[in-house]
């Protein structure tokens, strides 16, 4: 390597996402003597405030930006150093950063997240959501436009398609239901009347007109629409690389061109099959859209159900691919099958001294049967603290256990202005035939989940405020026998909490 190592750290620290700063502070803090630095490339470091432990497993907590400087002043032997990361070599222990610094580490805990998933590259008519940046931009393309196109089915395009006013929007999603990272067609078919209705000026419950519970046919559309008043707001600072927190849209006033304020259309077990422009349409005479549409639009979609439409503009949100870049060339890390660096129950990647936490990393020891990695704020925040005390516990020599927090997964967060809590095979996930689940729905208000396998509950999804969260995380952690409740577990007459405590 040219360059000689300016300084070497103890610990180094790559990414100034949730993930990242988290380990800062928990090494920091369990070793103040240690030098640590910290390589981002942005001005601002994504930081958790107002955390609060819920229960046993179950957090709460902000995202918010801030100088990076702040972190310096609270930890004296951080130092914090602006730039990208061009390329890490595992033998001789150093990084060297895109401004040509090198810079050597006892141990390294890469934390540089994930990035968007684009359908396709280098299209100016596709923009995909991840960061401030990247949701600034949007709001700026969106105030001209009348109709965009939304692809993906995870949380961000469900707040987006939510949180936009005044412009149509057609909503393509992979699976039969919304939400399907989070949801089943039950919790998706609660959601669905807020699309309809008028939104709430906040935190007031929505009123819920109609509602249907027939499953979408393949290659089904569904139409919602619901008027109002256009109200703008202002829209925040923004910063390059993290991203976005869980209330992105917060002071973003997501605003089109139209004065109607939702109207969106579902596209159901569909994908993107073709983006072309109108100048590609016109060219390919095999289309089959009526004359008077073509060129009316900058950009068109044709999706694998056949239909094609023009908009504005095409929103990717369809999760995130692990930003693995950098650290690959000349080094030998193991990679599970999503790309992410695979990671051991003690956050070490194959590389000998190199950690990883966040999006970045997949999560490769053998798993708690009631847990599944999901790349989430929560799990950004508990992976970079447990990678943080695994760094310091090496460097003291203390044998250190897998964190708690990886018994039984659990996320708390907001959709449609509901509260929504999520915990362990929420889904059913990997469980195969052999589960069942019980239901209870009250329009408008919430819904109730449970998954039970063999008599006991392994998972839940909580929607609206339930007040059962720690009763069935519990029922969940101590595997009680509950077949002798049957369906009398989701009774609304019963206070479930007596019998259980």
């Amino acid at each position: 390597m040219a360059h000689k190592v300016e300084k070497t750290f103890r610990f180094v620290i790559v990414g100034g996402g949730i993930a990242g700063v988290t380990c800062v502070e928990q090494l920091s803090s369990q070793i103040p003597s240690a030098e640590v630095a910290l390589i981002t490339a942005g001005p601002h470091i994504k930081a958790v405030t107002n955390y609060k432990q819920v229960s046993k497993v179950l957090e709460e907590f902000d995202v918010e930006e801030r100088p990076s400087s702040v972190l310096e002043e609270k930890f004296p032997n951080l130092t914090v150093i602006h730039s990208a990361v061009k390329s890490l070599h595992t033998q001789s222990h150093s990084v060297e950063t895109a401004d040509g610094r090198v810079f050597g580490y006892e141990k390294l805990c890469l934390c540089s997240g994930g990035r968007p998933k684009l359908l396709t590259q280098e299209n100016p008519y596709v923009l995909g959501i991840r960061d401030t940046d990247s949701a600034q931009e949007f709001q700026k393309r969106l105030s001209k436009a009348k109709r965009i196109v939304v692809v993906g089915n995870g949380g961000i395009a469900l707040e987006l398609v939510y949180e936009v006013e005044g412009c149509e929007v057609i909503w393509a999603v992979k699976d039969k239901a919304i939400g399907n990272t989070f949801f089943d067609a039950g919790a998706a078919q609660f959601l669905i009347p807020s699309l309809e209705a008028d939104k709430p000026e906040r935190a007031a419950p929505c009123k819920r007109p109609r509602y249907t519970t027939e499953e979408p046919a393949a290659g089904a559309s569904q139409t919602f629409t619901a008027d109002r008043n256009s109200r703008g707001r202002n829209s925040g600072p923004t910063e390059p690389g993290s991203a976005l927190g869980p209330d992105w849209h917060e002071g973003i006033a997501l605003r089109g061109a139209e004065q109607v304020s939702r109207r969106v259309s579902v596209e159901y077990q569909c994908e993107v099959e073709k983006i072309f422009t109108s100048e590609e349409l016109l060219d390919s005479q095999q289309q089959t859209l009526r004359p008077e549409n073509v060129g009316s639009w900058p950009v068109y979609i044709q999706l694998t159900n056949g239909k094609t439409f023009g908009c504005d503009f095409v929103v990717s949100a369809t999760g995130v691919v692990p930003n693995t870049e950098p650290f690959l060339h000349g080094n030998n890390f193991a990679r599970a099958d999503d790309g992410g660096l695979r990671v051991d129950d003690h956050m070490m990647t194959s590389e000998l001294d190199v950690y990883a936490a966040g999006d970045v990393c997949t999560a490769c020891w053998e798993h708690s049967p009631l847990w599944q990695q999901m790349r989430l704020w929560t799990q950004a925040r508990q992976m970079g603290w447990y990678a943080g005390r695994c760094m310091a516990a090496h460097v003291l020599s203390e044998p250190i256990e897998l964190d708690f927090c990886f018994e039984l997964f659990s996320h708390i967060t907001k959709f449609f202005n509901y509260k929504v809590v999520l915990l362990g095979k929420f889904n059913g996930q990997g469980l195969g035939p052999d589960h069942e689940l019980l239901v209870r729905c009250t329009k408008g208000r919430e819904y109730v989940k449970v998954v039970l396998s063999g008599g006991r509950m392994v998972g839940a999804v909580l929607i609206g405020e339930t007040d059962l969260e720690e009763t069935f995380e519990n029922l969940i952690l101590n595997q009680m026998d509950l077949t002798p409740y049957g369906e009398e577990l989701l009774n609304p007459n019963i206070d479930i909490e007596d019998y259980f405590d």
